[in-house]
């Protein structure tokens, strides 16, 4: 069993429900503008702003040109003018009040936080990170938060994880895991870094990208398993 000194996590989708405090989002948004909020035009947000994510993590858009379109580019699809800009910071204030804990998140940082150095590691906006983490209780067990919009680039670029490596005193990459579920941010991006890699994969996706992760879980306790951690009753 391998022997991991350094943890970093990613935090949407794998400490904190970022589809919770997105749907909650979304409908205060659009409560606030009047216009009801379907189903579908639920969906057609999520499509948008993924690929346009995606875009960001190939380095292809900033961060600014995310954040700033996406609700332009939902409304012009239905044929309505918006300001774009307007819209993400009302938005970004009620996604800020979003910290509801993934299963298992809080019970393990704690657990972790007396035998591992443990890091953020996050693409992002840091306000809204900053907020999210303090509120949910998890921010203090955390030896750095690291996130995109502060180091210049993103995850899964080598170049972020060579500026969160220099900013951790005696580090050694043959110690260190990273865990988060997405492949092509977390997964990849470690691969790149020369990390050992965790997919957390609660609903099972299928894997079909050309991303080979270290290690799958399906529940965040099972990463005590991998660790070699014993509970408090002695068993893994």
């Amino acid at each position: 069993m391998k022997k991991y000194k350094t943890l970093f996590f990613d935090v949407d989708d794998t400490l904190l429900d970022f589809g919770a405090a997105e749907k909650l989002a979304l409908q205060l948004l659009f409560e606030e503008q009047n216009i009801p909020l379907t189903s579908q035009m639920e969906e057609k947000y999520k499509s948008i702003n993924q690929g346009l994510w995606r875009r960001f993590e190939e380095g292809e858009l900033s961060r600014d040109a995310v954040v700033n379109t996406r609700f332009s580019v939902l409304f012009n699809h239905y044929e309505k003018e918006v300001d774009g800009t307007l819209l993400e910071k009302n938005y970004r204030s009620f996604l800020e009040q979003g910290h509801q804990l993934v299963n298992g998140a809080s019970e393990l940082i704690t657990e972790l936080n007396s035998q591992y150095d443990l890091y953020i590691v996050t693409n992002g906006v840091s306000r809204t990170q900053d907020k999210r983490l303090h509120a949910s209780g998890l921010y203090p067990l955390f030896k750095g938060i690291f996130v995109s919009e502060d180091t210049g680039f993103q995850k899964p670029m080598k170049e972020f994880f060579d500026y969160v490596f220099a900013r951790i005193p005696h580090f050694d990459v043959n110690q260190a895991l990273i865990i988060g579920d997405s492949l092509s941010a977390d997964i990849k991006g470690g691969e790149l870094a020369g990390l050992d890699t965790c997919w957390f994969n609660p609903k099972m996706k299928p894997n079909y990208s050309d991303v080979s992760p270290t290690y799958q879980i399906h529940m965040l306790e099972e990463l005590k398993r991998i660790l070699g951690v014993r509970d408090r009753i002695g068993a893994f």
